[in-house]
């Protein structure tokens, strides 16, 4: 069974290790601010979403370490931490290298019309 309380600690050494306010926690995560607020303060539990989106947010926190304490924070000394704004970023830097080939309208009548020309 999850203990709460351990699961708070092993929360703000995330938040320590990674240099995060509870703020930009939530805001990473896409969660309300209120919920990280609720969490520390041991007012609610945590939610297997939450704790899913933890998981995938910081690649360097093992998933049996944050519910029970079991094996060590973070995984390796060498942590990739990257930030979704980062991703974020290469990603829209990558759609903009993308090059539109051709537009098709569909019309309700079943025809149909190709665009190919762009400037």
């Amino acid at each position: 069974m999850l203990d709460s309380i351990s699961f708070v600690s092993r929360l703000k050494k995330i938040l320590a290790h990674n240099e995060l306010s509870a703020a930009a926690l939530a805001d990473l995560i896409a969660v309300q601010r209120s919920s990280i607020s609720h969490l520390l303060s041991g007012r609610n539990k945590p939610s297997l979403e939450f704790i899913m989106k933890i998981d995938e947010a910081f690649s360097e926190v093992d998933i049996q370490w944050l519910l029970y304490g079991k094996g060590t924070f973070p995984k390796t000394e060498n942590t990739n931490f990257r930030p979704k704004e980062v991703i974020k970023k290469e990603s829209e830097n990558m759609e903009s290298r993308k090059k539109l080939e051709r537009i098709v309208m569909f019309y309700t009548d079943g025809t149909f019309k190709t665009y190919t020309e762009f400037k």
